[in-house]
């Protein structure tokens, strides 16, 4: 508001689902000072399981001026429980300058007219777009952004993810709050463990979502067997999506490694080849992982108990179907 005052544009999209608790009195007061305020799929009904219904707008994006913008995981909510001791989310975001900025304008730009035209909300939105269908950087520059949408974009993020874990020849570091890979994914990371790659996850330790935690405790047999090490997070909730590939290849953004971010929500990722960069996302995680985390030992996790295994690969089987209920291609995990 004190930015509409200052002259300012201020557009801001929510989402329908992950935003609906937001008050709407404070929707109207941003809209009474002139703040321009869209919600991307705002009828959502847990009654209903047709398809758009859980095609999410999980990006969380800000450009600011056209000249510099914010790509990452990080909600704006204020969500830590008064009275606690425990911190907030362990999450990250970049900030980010140049020539990547153009695009990530652009792609702001097009889904605001886009839902502006889907909620009847043309008044006057006369933006441009003939700018950039597709990132014009190559593949192999410095800096890339990466979306998953239902067009164009599908499986950008799982592709790329699926390259570096390739061609990963010494250590592979990722941060997922919510884990539960297709085939593909695991496949690779089993292979990059058997063939001497040190992969180390950082995974939820705290239960948030039972379901989710319970269906990712059903991978850690086969991961842990193939040599992969797992570190649970505990010193608060986990809501990172990064990863960091070789001390080289690094990625921060608002996709999950589970079927809802991959094939489902459009989604938001910024891939980083630089040393400095990723040895500073390495340097930090691994200061989580030696200071917030804890190792699962597979000796340990053979000793739970038949109950809990079977929670868990009931959970996965439940999760499975409802993916497969709303979109989730089958192809993509037969096991």
């Amino acid at each position: 508001r004190r930015a509409v005052l200052r002259g300012v544009k201020v557009h801001l999209l929510l989402d329908g689902f992950g935003s609906a608790e937001l008050s709407r009195s404070w929707v109207a007061e941003m809209r009474a000072a002139g703040v321009h305020v869209l919600w991307f799929r705002p009828e959502i009904s847990w009654l209903s399981l047709r398809r758009k219904r859980l095609r999410r707008l999980h990006r969380k994006l800000v450009v600011v001026d056209g000249s510099a913008a914010f790509v990452g995981g990080i909600n704006i909510e204020d969500d830590v429980p008064p009275g606690t001791s425990m911190g907030p989310r362990l999450d990250y975001a970049v900030e980010v300058q140049g020539e990547v900025v153009r695009y990530i304008h652009v792609v702001i730009r097009r889904l605001w007219v886009l839902v502006s035209w889907t909620n009847f909300r043309r008044q006057r939105e006369r933006v441009h777009l003939h700018l950039l269908h597709k990132n014009t950087r190559s593949a192999h520059s410095q800096v890339v952004f990466l979306l998953r949408d239902n067009f164009r974009h599908r499986r950008s993020i799982e592709q790329a993810y699926l390259h570096a874990i390739a061609g990963a020849r010494r250590e592979i570091i990722i941060a997922s709050a919510y884990f539960l890979p297709g085939k593909h994914m695991r496949v690779a990371l089993q292979d990059a463990a058997r063939r001497g790659v040190k992969v180390m996850l950082l995974l939820q330790g705290r239960v948030e979502y039972r379901l989710q935690h319970y269906a990712t405790l059903a991978l850690y047999e086969e991961l842990l067997g193939a040599g992969v090490e797992i570190h649970e997070y505990h010193a608060s909730f986990l809501h990172a999506k990064v990863a960091v590939v070789d001390g080289h290849w690094a990625t921060v953004g608002s996709s999950n490694i589970d079927p809802f971010s991959l094939w489902l929500a459009r989604e938001a990722n910024l891939v980083v080849r630089d040393d400095a960069f990723a040895a500073a996302l390495r340097d930090d995680l691994m200061h989580e992982m030696a200071h917030g985390a804890s190792v699962v030992a597979r000796e340990n996790w053979r000793k739970l108990g038949t109950w809990t295994r079977l929670r868990a690969r009931f959970s996965r089987v439940v999760v499975r179907l409802l993916a497969g209920v709303i979109g989730y291609a089958p192809e993509q995990d037969d096991g």
